[in-house]
């Protein structure tokens, strides 16, 4: 199995719960300061850190799967034509985990997913987006398709990809100068209308963009009080329309 469930932090955990709720997730693990919500498509963990905190509004990514092991074994084995060993089992802070690391050296934890099942009460429209900045884009999109994500079409014949994961959830690449780093959004099967009003009506500020491939959401950051360059002003959320 394969799941999308990035990893974001915050000092305004309880702002972040009423985000997500509004958004169309449901909280299924947790209270204080770790907690996960889940999507139709995908989970997002939302870990709790002081004000001030460098991970402050801050976004790692991260999957689940259902056997470290047997997916650090597929994922080798299908970089082998690569001449390349992108996972390794190790052990960190909360556990055992396997870390991933593509071309650019950027690298990404697969934890053990748990038992419970996707939170049935979550907007079924709804999927947790995470994103792949990088300058080597190819790389990063063989490191996904090595990992087991599912290409999907995109709009443009350009260096981006987009992956679906089988349990849920929606991997991007987009070329980006400087570091590699994640990012994070939120895709909509379907007109965006219903969640703007669940939003404007939690009190959050929405705009709307307008593109050539579906509209987009934009909602003020939850973490908007961290003044730092990497913390987006807002957060996105895609109107999904079927290619062709």
């Amino acid at each position: 199995m394969l799941r999308v469930r990035p990893l974001h932090f915050t000092s305004g955990i309880d702002d972040w719960e009423r985000f997500l709720t509004a958004l169309g997730l449901v909280l299924t693990e947790g209270d204080g300061g770790f907690r996960v919500f889940d999507s139709a498509a995908g989970r997002l963990a939302v870990h709790s850190v002081p004000e001030g905190d460098p991970l402050d509004g801050t976004t790692t990514l991260a999957v689940e799967v259902g056997d470290l092991a047997e997916f650090a074994r597929r994922t080798n084995e299908s970089a082998a034509e690569d001449g390349t060993t992108p996972a390794e089992l190790v052990t960190v802070d909360h556990g055992d985990a396997c870390r991933i690391t593509g071309p650019d050296g950027f690298s990404f934890l697969a934890d053990l997913a748990g038992n419970g099942a996707p939170g049935a009460d979550a907007d079924q429209a709804l999927a947790v987006v995470a994103v792949w900045f990088t300058q080597d884009a190819d790389g990063a999109a063989r490191t996904l398709r090595h990992v087991g994500a599912r290409p999907r079409p995109v709009p443009d014949d350009d260096e981006t990809a987009d992956f679906t994961a089988k349990n849920g959830g929606v991997l991007m690449v987009r070329p980006a100068s400087g570091p590699s780093r994640s990012g994070l959004g939120f895709e909509y099967d379907g007109g965006l209308e219903p969640v703007r009003e669940r939003l404007a009506s939690a009190g959050f500020q929405v705009g709307v963009t307008e593109e050539a491939f579906g509209s987009t959401l934009h909602v003020a950051n939850p973490d908007a009080t961290v003044f730092a360059a990497s913390v987006p002003a807002t957060v996105w959320i895609s109107e999904r329309r079927p290619m062709g």
